[in-house]
């Protein structure tokens, strides 16, 4: 008999087209459609499984709700060349979050370096993406990401609630490219939530307890909850901890000031019952060829690469990969292999299609029984 809790391996393709369907039923246009799934997906492919598909439920819910808006542009707000603030008007992250990365390119491919601020745009997704479109367009990129309305890390010293997740991205257009994609919490609250469905363990430091005693239990954020279902974090008595301490902390300090105070969107809190999160994220575009320096920068910085990977390994056959090297790899693999989901992930995908009359694939179907 199959074991059930082996991951349903679904081919990435057919993973795409069922989730942008799903969106299409509840009522976004094709292209929107598309753009949400191809995001999800590529979250799955690089490895970052809580910002991936486990999260259409809760989209599907959140745009039932009027708390995400499809169809939606952001809007520009202030345009000073080299500047520019953009309100995303609660439309999907996968739609506003990449046009305020396309002009930060364009600006910046013009004026040499430029600054995007985007304001209330629904869930931006794994911030590295953005960091990516930049350095496909050969420039250098820094993201400081918030979310309005969420409160959800205690930070260094408390146990209390005060931060977002806050996440930070930072892209290079290096051989390989260098692509910083963290949360400044001890884990995304996406990787509570795939926990929480029977995926990997979290650390046992990872959450607080409102006592100060660490825990890996995801009840500690959530509270009490259905084996399948939407989570609410507003359910549970505990915390997310700060990584690094102090100093993730800090970051996430920053985060919540820049992206969420300077934006004008809102920091974490104090919260008022909105109903609705939305992400704020201050992007600093730098292109290297106006600097002068664009072939000394590329000889020295891969160069620097190189000699960071060429550390001797902390066990024999291992090696020093730089950031942005995992996900690409494990994307290689999962487009060959198909993309591997926790049983009770897919199981309430599938219940989220089937309740607005999509199809579910029969190869994943089949897997899963």
């Amino acid at each position: 008999m199959p074991d059930a809790k082996a991951p349903v391996l679904i081919g990435a393709e057919q993973l795409e087209s069922f989730v942008a369907a799903i969106f299409r039923a509840n009522g976004c246009d094709g292209a929107e459609a598309g753009r949400i799934a191809r995001h999800l997906l590529g979250a799955n492919l690089a490895g970052h499984d809580s910002h991936g598909v486990a999260r259409v439920p809760r989209y599907v819910e959140w745009q039932r709700a009027g708390h995400v808006v499809a169809g939606k542009r952001a809007e520009v707000v202030t345009d000073g060349g080299g500047f520019v603030l953009l309100d995303g008007g609660f439309g999907f992250g996968q739609t506003v979050a990449p046009q305020a990365t396309a002009l930060g390119i364009e600006r910046a491919q013009r004026h040499g370096t430029a600054v995007v601020a985007l304001r209330n745009s629904g869930h931006i997704g794994r911030a590295g993406a953005y960091a990516e479109q930049a350095i496909e367009a050969g420039l250098i990129s820094v993201h400081f990401v918030n979310v309005a309305g969420s409160v959800m890390v205690a930070p260094f010293g408390g146990v209390e609630r005060r931060f977002s997740t806050a996440p930070f991205s930072v892209g290079v257009p290096t051989s390989p490219p260098v692509v910083l994609d963290f949360a400044t919490s001890r884990v995304a609250e996406g990787k509570v939530l795939v926990a929480s469905n029977g995926g990997k363990p979290l650390p046992p430091d990872a959450l607080i307890e409102p006592d100060g005693r660490p825990s890996g239990d995801p009840r500690t954020l959530y509270g009490d909850y259905e084996r399948t279902g939407l989570r609410s974090s507003e359910g549970g008595l505990g915390a997310i901890r700060a990584f690094g301490e102090h100093k993730g902390s800090g970051l996430a300090f920053a985060c919540e000031l820049l992206a969420g105070a300077l934006t004008g969107g809102g920091c974490a809190g104090p919260v008022e019952k909105r109903g609705r999160i939305a992400n704020g994220m201050l992007s600093v575009f730098i292109s290297p060829k106006h600097f002068g320096t664009e072939a000394e920068f590329l000889r020295t910085a891969q160069e620097y690469v190189a000699w960071v990977k060429s550390s001797r390994p902390t066990e024999p056959g291992g090696e020093v990969l730089a950031p942005g090297e995992p996900e690409a790899r494990l994307r290689a693999e999962r487009l060959r292999a198909g993309v591997p989901l926790q049983p009770d992930t897919w199981s309430s995908i599938v219940r989220c299609a089937q309740g607005l009359g999509v199809p579910v694939p029969n190869t994943a179907s089949t897997a899963a029984a």
